[in-house]
């Protein structure tokens, strides 16, 4: 077994490095652009008095560094070819997102929107999966530069990672489909012009099948996007949506009918492997940034670093990245040479098991700094606040353990 990291990854590393320092550093130092990352930038990204949305200067700001790095050939670099990509691996991804994240809060790679010179686009490969041909020319291109903005609504207010219970349904009516329901946390919503719906289209509650995903114009009459929710980490593009006799045509089916689960299963799973890798990124960035305090500080006339009760659990914590680590970069490798189904069991142990330790490095790096460590100053406040939620969102860490479970035990997947 090799575990070198192939070279044209970090050739790759180095090559984002110099751009981040040509093009993106000068950006973000513009303007007080610095307003965006500092202790100030809850409040700059905020737009209170506008149901706690994202200000427009921050997505201007956040638009024209995916612009640099597009024009760059960066943006892309995950996507096929045929869409101005490099068809990077999910192995180089995971590498790359971990690389990113772990150089702190920056324009290079924004945690809180998933924004980063290296595009992630889970809707674009379900687009690419399982859309028409004319769906794909009218919406693909549009989707990665931002004059398709597609919102994800999956989620409601009575089911969550239970999604085969869903209440919102598509009835057919003529040529289309009559949709009546709500969706709650519908990620995109303060911008989106269209929404992937998740309806129930047939089945009974509880049965994945009968499930079918429908783009859906966010000006259709009966559509309405009621208030945002104000979440741990603001701003919120996170909507409670009412969908009241909205009628589309069958054109917007999105895959095939009955089986949307399956649009669902694809989307989370290029989400999960990045998140896990970005927060194995950002917990190596708070055990540096705790170390290397811990070395400069002195009480008692001698460095923090010299004490057991900061040595150990820092330790420790470096222990559990490194093994965590290697599973991301596994499970990713996986990825790219079987089908997705086949790791999903993996997926969920490297998601949970990342996210869980990121929120504890967090933690221990604000230990360790003291009283700063509480304060806004620092970047670990954020980290925390951002990487909380995937310990909820896409799938709930118990639903990950539930599954690695199932399969464990032979309920689910090929035991079974």
């Amino acid at each position: 077994m090799d575990f070198t990291i192939p070279e044209d990854i970090t050739d790759y590393l180095a090559e984002l490095d110099r751009f981040i320092e040509a093009e993106i550093k000068p950006l973000e130092e513009q303007d007080d652009n610095r307003r965006f990352f500092d202790h100030r930038r809850e409040h700059a990204r905020t737009d209170w008095d506008n149901d706690g949305m994202p200000r427009e200067d921050w997505e201007a700001l956040l638009h024209e560094m995916r612009d640099r790095a597009d024009k760059a050939g960066h943006l892309r670099y995950a996507l096929p070819k045929k869409y101005g990509g490099k068809e990077g691996s999910n192995l180089a991804m995971a590498i790359i997102r971990e690389h990113l994240a772990a150089k702190g809060l920056g324009l290079h790679n924004d945690l809180q929107n998933e924004n980063s010179i290296v595009g992630n686009f889970p809707t674009v490969i379900m687009m690419d999966r399982f859309g028409t041909d004319e769906q794909k020319a009218e919406f693909i291109e549009g989707m990665i530069t931002g004059e398709k903005r597609l919102g994800f609504g999956l989620t409601e207010p009575n089911h969550g990672s239970d999604a085969t219970y869903l209440e919102t349904t598509a009835v057919r009516d003529g040529n289309g489909w009559r949709l009546n329901g709500m969706k709650r946390f519908n990620t995109g919503l303060h911008s989106a012009n269209y929404d992937m719906v998740f309806a129930r289209t047939s089945g009974d509650d509880g049965s994945p099948k009968g499930i079918s995903c429908f783009i859906v114009p966010t000006e259709s009459e009966g559509f309405s996007v009621d208030f945002m929710w104000w979440t741990f980490n603001m701003p919120s593009d996170h909507a409670e949506v009412t969908l009241k006799d909205v009628w589309v045509p069958d054109t917007a089916l999105l895959g095939p009918l009955d089986d949307g689960l399956a649009l669902a299963q694809t989307f989370v799973h290029e989400n999960r492997i990045r998140q896990a890798a970005s927060g194995i990124g950002a917990a190596q960035f708070c055990v540096n940034e705790a170390v290397d305090y811990a070395r400069q500080r002195k009480t008692w006339g001698k460095p923090l670093a010299t004490n057991q009760a900061i040595q150990f659990p820092l330790a420790e914590l470096e222990t559990d990245i490194e093994m965590t680590r290697w599973l991301v970069y596994r499970t990713a490798w996986g990825l790219d040479h079987m089908h997705h189904m086949a790791m999903t069991d993996k997926i969920s142990m490297a998601n949970y098991r990342a996210n869980r330790i990121v929120c504890q490095a967090a933690d221990l790096a604000i230990q360790v700094h003291g009283g700063m460590g509480y304060t806004r100053h620092k970047d670990f406040e954020h980290i925390y606040r951002h990487h909380r939620r995937y310990r909820i969102t896409e799938g709930a860490e118990e639903i990950q353990i539930r599954k690695v479970a199932g399969h464990l035990f032979g309920f689910i997947g090929k035991n079974g």
